[in-house]
């Protein structure tokens, strides 16, 4: 069997002598001599297909799957159940072929299911309008920060220090190269401190950002923090939620949110070892015209069918760059059209039924965890789907030792939290079982 050769030695010829040049060296004068590699890249040599097969198996074999691990980690992505129709419906060729929806005529299927989307998430949400999608929950946050400051004119952002810790990361980044004053607020009991906000927000305010359920699990009081951020002269309040708790808890568009963001990963999108994932934001229709990516509208065509049509974009690819309101060049398709096969699947009952399995889950987790004394909850508060345990035992022996098991262990806080040295955040989805809980107990008493 012959390696693959990408070109021969003749191509290479052919091709320089197309672009006027000598040689390969001649192409890459123009970097400078002291620092070129002047050698061979340390490579192996060719291999045939099927030695290139068998060694990428050998890599792929390395990875431990959820098929062999049971999985009690979170922190942002979870492993929720992804019913079958999802990836069947999904791999149709008329979907996982599309791309970018500029010709209506021959895109009705793609524009069709990012309407039916944008409308799932705004009846999820309680808002008013959505944007087909962006990277992810953390780019998410940053866009609507950005979008806030846009519209109020202002600098300053305040973010509560219960956001997910790598959503703050993105923000700052963002902020950085935007001129973005960034504005931490402390939390109490696991909590935001809403006292502390109050002294914060001001009429120098172009945002609040508060997560519900917070990284730690715990519900968030939405609806108090949305009065204290309108105190401030056309301060956005934004809420970043999981698409999953709206399934019993109540819509953000309800307690005075102006802005909803989140990770959409856990609506029939798998963990895929981190990505890619799926932001979602809806807004009130005051902001319509500053939503980042595109915006889909129905419409009827020449004939009086129903049809499709991008109704607003504000991507600098389509409008003058100074007048986009994001660099968002492509909106999430594929896990778009997962979350909207998802989310018609369950429907409302069953997105109920999923929630309420995953929060008597996590609470039958924590108190059986907790029964010997030997692990502590962190906090005492409602929690929806995540909780925090600490103990004497270090985070990274608890972790090994469950690895040893099969089983993929919580999120140690001590790297993000200082102050929780010791203390292990569990995630428990509706997939987990009485008997993996009662076993992940018998390990940790072990311990």
């Amino acid at each position: 069997m012959y390696p693959y050769i990408s070109i021969t030695p003749e191509d290479e010829q052919e091709m320089l002598k197309a672009i006027g040049l000598a040689s390969v060296d001649e192409l890459f004068e123009d970097i400078p001599e002291e620092v070129r590699l002047n050698r061979d890249l340390d490579l192996e040599e060719s291999k045939s297909e099927l030695e290139v097969r068998a060694y990428l198996r050998e890599l792929a074999n390395k990875n431990c799957s959820l098929d062999q691990m049971t999985c009690f980690l979170g922190s942002g992505a979870y492993d929720h159940y992804i019913p079958s129709v999802v990836n069947h419906i999904i791999s149709r060729s008329e979907f996982y072929t599309s791309y970018t929806p500029y010709q209506p005529e021959i895109s009705q299927g793609t524009l069709q299911y990012i309407f039916e989307y944008q409308t799932l998430i705004c009846n999820l949400t309680g808002m008013e309008v959505s944007n087909a999608s962006l990277y992810d929950g953390g780019t998410a946050i940053a866009e609507a920060a950005l979008m806030a400051a846009a519209v109020a004119r202002k600098k300053d952002v305040i973010i509560s220090k219960s956001v997910r810790p790598e959503a703050r990361r993105i923000l700052k980044t963002y902020a950085h190269i935007q001129d973005l004053n960034i504005i931490e607020v402390d939390i109490a009991e696991g909590v935001t401190d809403l006292e502390k906000l109050k002294s914060l927000v001001n009429d120098d305010t172009a945002a609040v950002i508060i997560q519900s359920p917070n990284f730690f699990g715990l519900i968030e009081d939405l609806e108090e923090a949305a009065k204290i951020a309108h105190k401030g002269r056309r301060t956005s309040f934004i809420a970043s939620v999981d698409p999953i708790s709206l399934g019993i808890l109540k819509r953000p568009g309800e307690l005075g949110a102006d802005i909803v963001v989140g990770e959409g990963q856990g609506m029939g999108i798998p963990l895929s070892f981190g990505g890619p994932y799926l932001g979602f934001m809806a807004a009130n229709k005051d902001y319509m015209r500053k939503l980042p990516g595109r915006i889909v509208g129905q419409t009827e065509d020449m004939e009086g069918k129903r049809s499709f049509v991008l109704t607003l974009t504000a991507r600098e690819q389509h409008i003058r760059r100074e007048k986009a309101t994001s660099n968002i060049c492509s909106n999430q398709g594929l896990n778009t059209l997962a979350a909207t096969v998802y989310l018609v699947t369950l429907g409302k009952e069953g997105l109920r039924e999923v929630a309420l399995q995953s929060t008597k889950k996590a609470y039958y987790a924590m108190k059986k965890l907790t029964e010997s004394g030997k692990y502590k909850p962190l906090f005492n508060k409602p929690f929806f789907k995540e909780f925090a345990l600490t103990s004497d035992i270090e985070p990274e022996v608890i972790n090994k030792k469950l690895r040893d098991e099969n089983i993929i262990g919580g999120y140690d806080l001590g790297q993000d939290y200082p102050q929780y040295k010791n203390a292990i955040l569990y995630a428990v989805t509706e997939k987990r079982t009485k008997a993996e809980i009662d076993r992940l107990s018998s390990i940790l008493e072990g311990i």
